[in-house]
């Protein structure tokens, strides 16, 4: 693609929020293009990534590095800049803003009346969700879960009783130990493992945790990925499960925490749970 595909655009002072592909480089946009090109600087997370990206598109640019390590000064030189150029603002994939520190440039552009536009493009968050299949009448972006298990386990306690599909980012080598926190908390809860999106390599896999567990045990994850849990399913295949979870669960914990955990993994009553959780103590 070279700088004769669209033509020049000049573009009014302000900040120009862009998105650009996770993977597939045909998924750049038109209006993507046509704001790179008109800019007067492009901020980005790493000048590497962002430079590949320009040299495909014909296009050549300032590179000025802002990340999750930008200081205040970064800031303030990008708003200043803003004041009287173009500047677009870019992540290494997708949309900014997803799980990026881009918000605090955006709030102090308009805190000082600098325009800022943003542009319609690809996110790996909802690609993911369209190819999962699971319920997206409504669903809750999450980040990425912590990285220690104890914080992992309690964020998913935290969402678990939201009736949502839950989706997150997660690494590679950080996989398992994640699904392993999910089948631990949300063990019937449907999940989809949604790697590679765009790419040659893309896959999506879905299933009940344990089961993921041991394929990605046997075929050790790589690349990016979402990672979404379905809602809590409106009951389980019998209540014999709900009995064997119970029992797991008494082992450790006292009736009314059981009742819950329990609950909260199945979606069944969290009183009806209480009274069986008693029952099977005294038995």
């Amino acid at each position: 693609m070279t700088d004769a595909t669209l033509p020049e655009n000049s573009l009014t002072p302000g900040l120009y929020i862009v998105a650009t592909p996770i993977g597939n480089l045909g998924d750049i946009t038109l209006r993507a293009i046509e704001v790179l090109r008109g800019c007067d600087a492009v901020a980005c997370e790493d000048t590497r990534v962002t430079g590949k990206l320009l040299k495909h598109l014909g296009i050549s640019k300032p590179l000025w590095r802002y990340d999750d390590h930008s200081e205040h000064r970064d800031r303030t030189k990008l708003v200043d800049a803003a004041r009287t150029r173009a500047v677009a603002l870019v992540s290494d994939a997708g949309t900014p803003m997803i799980s990026d520190p881009g918000y605090r440039l955006v709030n102090d552009c308009r805190a000082e009346g600098i325009p800022v536009t943003a542009l319609p493009g690809a996110c790996a968050a909802i690609t993911g969700l369209a190819l999962s299949g699971l319920p997206n009448d409504r669903f809750l972006f999450a980040g990425f879960l912590p990285s220690k298990d104890k914080a992992r386990r309690e964020m998913l306690e935290e969402l678990a009783s939201i009736d949502t599909t839950l989706v997150f980012y997660e690494t590679a080598p950080r996989l398992a130990k994640s699904l392993a926190a999910i089948e631990e908390v949300l063990p019937y809860r449907d999940v989809a493992v949604a790697r590679e999106l765009t790419k040659l390599h893309e896959e999506l896999r879905r299933g009940l945790p344990a089961g993921l567990i041991a394929y990605y045990e046997a075929n050790p994850p790589r690349g990016e990925i979402v990672l979404l849990v379905g809602p809590p399913p409106e009951e389980l295949a019998s209540e014999e499960d709900a009995d064997a979870l119970l029992v797991e669960a008494l082992r450790t914990l006292k009736p009314s925490q059981a009742a819950a955990q329990v609950a909260r993994s199945t979606g069944f009553d969290r009183k009806t749970l209480y009274a069986r959780a008693m029952e099977l103590r005294s038995a």
